[in-house]
């Protein structure tokens, strides 16, 4: 190693991390705060000074190639896994500006699906770039954006989504448009984008250039010209570029405040025979926004069948149109024409049931579950690991199959999902019968179940084997909690400074593991290295404060949660090995 990548090195470490944070999030919190108040200019002045610092800069390098997963993923010029010296070296050179390389795609599977869907990788150097201009956007475009839109924004889930449905409907039936956005990745207008962005002339030209750029796909270059860029798919916001979901939000931004103007055209009287206010008007109609996925709930079929022509008259200005084949109208608690009561959203069904004044004083009960085909989809997933791992130990099956019965049963824990996690349980112990019976043609039932099947505390049979003192045991989703989610409140957002309901809602988001929910607690919510609280964005890591490798036990006592670059730090300096 030469001695200026020697002194780099040390200094990328040993730079005051905590400094930055902090100086980068109290520009941010400002450019929150003069978009909330519609100063453009004063929040337009504080993004230059935020993209033209080294602080911003040094933090975004950090982010796409040390927290970032696709950090070891390269782009058309193959660089990928920068060393301190070259973090440095981008750090340095980051500007704006109107050359940018093309992308490189990738086809990926869809879950449960043969399809497959692009993915296209900007180089790191734009990727860096991105996440840079990210940092100046995305407060600007939180203090503007709709209460009611859920996905791909700091702070806000799909559960969220699901808890504002559940709101919407909860003491009334209602009519609902069940949609999605063709495509909309894909084909969002570019000039359309750029009209709605509407910032300053450099980023803008920024901005468009990425937009414009080619897309390599295997050893083709694909231009941009208008005719070559829509035979290519090369239209609409490149899927795996770090800005790429943010302008999405942006390109979708007025959707729900146009469905809430069109309610306040709509005739509705109250018990009086006069005209509801506007503000009861527009509250009786709701369009709840996953990304592309929404739903628009109302008690009148067809102020809804409206909606679906209000909205498409409303994309079309976008470049865009609902997918026909995955809209529907529909009632949560009646048939409606063919189609069965209640509908799918986010791998939920959301359905309300006709029940006694015993249960219910309204007559009906909201019911949401795991819906039939995710349920499919993750069964079918378990199945083809078992399959594949017929002569493998039992103790690699079990490493391989809870990451995913962990994930799975955490997301669905908040809904009505107890049946479900034991219809689930009970197929997949049939499936690791049939498993272990065939390893063992010639033992009996009883021996196989004995050899593979462990009493385990209050339970008598486990799917577990045992090592030394250590047991490896199979998770069950039953044995998953059922906690109610609680929805974000209303407009609230990362870039508000209210740090701790922020760090707090970290620790119970429902697929939060259970050993990092344990730790945010413990920790209140702060990094144990740099002391900073936790946000949304943030990658998290378990460290062993006194190393495995020298002695220290795995237990809560000697565990920490850090950032991940909080970790690599710590761990470049007490010479363990990197351990989660």
């Amino acid at each position: 190693m030469s001695k200026t990548s020697l002194k780099t090195t040390v200094e990328w470490h040993k730079i005051n991390w905590r400094k930055l944070e902090r100086r980068v999030y109290k520009l941010q919190k400002r450019i929150y705060q003069a978009s909330k108040r519609g100063d453009v200019k004063t929040f337009r002045r504080l993004q230059k000074l935020l993209m033209k610092s080294w602080y911003a800069k040094a933090l975004a390098v950090r982010r796409v190639t040390q927290d970032n997963q696709g950090k070891n993923t390269a782009g058309v010029d193959g660089d990928k896994s920068l060393t301190p010296n070259q973090r440095f070296e981008l750090t340095c050179k980051m500007h704006l500006g109107t050359k940018v390389n093309p992308t490189r795609r990738v086809w990926i599977p869809k879950p449960g699906k043969e399809e497959k869907r692009p993915l296209e990788i900007p180089t790191m150097n734009d990727r860096a770039l991105q996440a840079l201009v990210k940092m100046a956007l995305e407060p600007e475009w939180e203090a503007r954006f709709e209460p009611n839109s859920y996905g791909f924004r700091p702070g806000r889930s799909c559960h969220d989504a699901v808890e504002a449905i559940y709101k919407a409907i909860r003491l009334k039936p209602k009519f609902v448009l069940d949609a999605d956005i063709a495509k909309c990745f894909d084909r969002i207008d570019h000039k359309a984008l750029l009209r709605k962005l509407n910032t300053f002339p450099s980023l803008r030209r920024q901005i468009r250039a990425w937009l414009k750029a080619g897309v390599i796909d295997g050893e083709q270059l694909f231009p941009t010209s208008v005719d070559a860029a829509a035979a290519s798919g090369r239209v609409g916001t490149p899927q795996g570029g770090v800005i790429s979901p943010l302008l999405a939000n942006i390109a979708l931004y007025g959707m729900e405040e146009r469905i809430k103007q069109f309610a306040e055209t709509l005739d509705m009287k109250n018990t009086y025979g006069r005209q509801q206010s506007k503000k009861d008007k527009r509250s009786s109609l709701s369009l709840i926004r996953y990304a592309d996925d929404f739903v628009i709930l109302h008690e009148d079929i067809t102020v809804v069948q409206r909606c679906r022509e209000v909205i498409s008259e409303w994309l079309q200005d976008m470049g865009l149109e609902l997918k026909p084949s995955k809209t529907r109208l529909t009632h949560t608690l009646n048939k409606y024409q063919e189609e069965k009561p209640g509908f799918d959203f986010l791998g939920f069904n959301i359905r309300q049931f006709t029940v006694g004044k015993t249960h219910s004083n309204l007559g009906f009960k909201t019911i949401i579950t795991p819906s039939k085909e995710k349920q499919k989809v993750h069964y079918d997933h378990i199945a083809s690991i078992i399959e594949t791992h017929k002569s493998a130990p039992q103790e690699a099956l079990i490493n391989k199959l809870n990451p995913i019965i962990r994930r799975w049963a955490n997301y669905y824990a908040t809904v009505v999902s107890k049946d479900t996690y034991s219809e689930i349980d009970n197929l997949m112990y049939l499936k690791l019968r049939a498993w272990a019976n065939r390893r063992h043609l010639k033992k009996s039932a009883e021996w196989v179940l004995k050899k593979y099947w462990l009493p385990i505390g209050s339970f008598s049979w486990v799917f577990a084997t045992k090592k030394g003192e250590e047991f490896y045991r199979l998770l069950r989703h039953d044995s998953t909690p059922i906690v109610r989610h609680t929805k974000v409140q209303g407009e609230a957002s990362p870039y508000d400074g209210n740090l701790v309901y922020w760090s707090t809602r970290m620790g119970n988001n429902p697929e939060m593991p259970t050993r990092i929910t344990k730790l945010l607690k413990k920790q209140k919510g702060k990094c144990a290295h740099c002391e900073l609280y936790f946000r949304e964005s943030d990658v998290l890591e378990v460290d062993h404060i006194i190393p495995k490798s020298q002695g220290g036990k795995d237990d809560y006592n000697n565990r920490q949660l850090l950032h991940r670059h909080c970790h690599d730090s710590k761990t470049a300096n007490d010479g363990s090995p990197r351990c989660v």
